[in-house]
């Protein structure tokens, strides 16, 4: 990891979440632009559900390649190269929709070259922000992006809406190109970290021979292992309470447009309390501790959200369950940018987005036709329950508590450094639980 001074790092980390804030909020722009255009002329559900195919899959078949690059070249080079797919192809859009293209293939096209250049992006970015961050300072700094995150979900669609109503789609299109450029030109000129050790020299490996050592060091680090499965496991019984809380407003209290919107507006500002929250606090001593209890709370409140009868009710359980998630999201990112060897940090963090890209859209795949059988409540009454089972689980989990212990630290170091997984979650063979 490369040594920064304490200036330079802050002045790094401010810049690097700027672009973050800009890149990200031209793309949720976009997206909500493209999903409403589409919801609004086809109402179809079909189309929906292609949608929601042609904005998962090339994220789910590119992470073990963007893992590998991430591993292997710049990762400042990788972001900048994503954000520029991404613009070039909104640019693209905009202007063939400008010269008269018609039909629902430019957006669905569009969709996809968008999900390749943010397959690209997720794991390089989760691996770049240790190579400018103190290792003391990587709860803040991600906490930070969270809230950035949280932001943009609440402010993005209600200006994508605001200008639907009285300007042409391609408007919104041109601003995600504008904040595009902006991000790029800020991570060329301003930001100055040197490419990590690893990608200095010619890579001599092949990249299944990358993939396979990438698989080997998670499976032997048994950590990983458990850390994958429970999220995976959690985000899966997620679905419901991610997706169908819409339907179960329309169907339960009402077809008012400002209910729905009401739930979305509260889920992100819980979201953007939590990020701040966990940003300023640190969470618990042992982080894995901090992502129990977010998932304990998780699964009580959406367990809530399937027994409540009142409406402004359901909105506070809705703000609680929001503001835990940043409370599992930012420790599980530090865990592994703690513990994970550089050079493999890119193709781990592949394996994070493959599996958040993949697992919620096979839940809704089981609770989508479920929810038109039985009652929504139902599903989010026994979903909470297992979310809080999982919880309970990962306690009980040596190996991952043991992972959650603050890594070793020279005491009087504010640089980023090097530090080996501790003795007890590097061990060749994955602990007995």
């Amino acid at each position: 990891m490369n040594t920064t001074e304490r200036p330079t790092w802050q002045r790094t980390a401010t810049l690097f979440l700027t672009t973050q804030a800009l890149s990200l909020f031209g793309s949720m722009l976009v997206q909500y632009a493209i999903l409403w255009h589409i919801t609004l002329t086809a109402k179809s559900g079909y189309m929906m559900m292609l949608m929601i195919i042609i904005g998962v899959l090339p994220m789910f078949f590119l992470s073990p390649f963007a893992g590998v690059w991430a591993d292997r070249y710049d990762r400042k080079k990788l972001i900048m190269l994503a954000d520029s797919l991404v613009a070039l192809t909104t640019l693209a859009l905009a202007l063939g929709l400008m010269l008269g293209v018609q039909g629902y293939w430019p957006f669905l096209l569009a969709s996809f070259l968008r999900a390749i250049g943010q397959g690209i992006q997720m794991p390089a970015v989760g691996a770049f922000v240790p190579q400018f961050t103190p290792k003391d300072k990587l709860t803040r700094v991600n906490g930070i992006l969270g809230t950035i995150q949280a932001m943009t979900m609440l402010l993005a669609p209600m200006m994508a809406g605001a200008l639907m109503t009285f300007a042409p789609i391609e408007t919104i299109f041109y601003i995600d190109v504008v904040t595009a450029a902006l991000a790029v030109f800020i991570m060329a000129v301003f930001i100055h970290v040197p490419a990590h050790h690893a990608a200095k020299p010619p890579a001599t490996t092949s990249y299944l021979s990358d993939m396979r050592s990438g698989v080997h060091y998670i499976r032997h680090h048994g950590y990983l292992v458990r850390f994958f499965l429970f999220s995976a496991v959690f985000m899966f019984l997620a679905a419901p309470v991610a997706f169908l809380s819409p339907l179960q407003v329309t169907r339960s209290f009402g077809e008012d447009v400002w209910r729905l919107t009401a739930i979305e507006i509260t889920f992100s500002i819980g979201m953007m309390i939590g990020g701040a929250l966990i940003a300023s606090w640190g969470g618990f001593r042992n982080r894995v501790h901090t992502m129990i209890s977010s998932t304990v709370v998780m699964g009580l409140f959406t367990f809530a959200l399937g027994v409540v009868p009142v409406f402004w009710l359901y909105l506070i359980f809705m703000g609680i369950a929001g503001l835990a998630m940043p409370l599992f999201n930012t420790p599980a990112t530090v865990l592994i940018q703690e513990h994970v060897e550089e050079h493999y940090m890119g193709r781990v963090f592949s394996v994070m987005t493959m599996i958040s890209s993949a697992t919620m859209p096979m839940g809704m795949l089981v609770f989508g036709p479920l929810a038109d059988i039985v009652r929504i409540e139902v599903l989010l009454v026994f979903t909470g329950l297992g979310m809080a089972l999982i919880g309970v689980l990962m306690l009980r989990s040596r190996v991952l508590v043991s992972a959650g212990e603050p890594t070793l630290r020279q005491p009087d170091s504010a640089e980023p450094s090097v530090d080996k997984p501790n003795s007890q979650t590097t061990t060749e063979q994955p602990m007995p639980e």
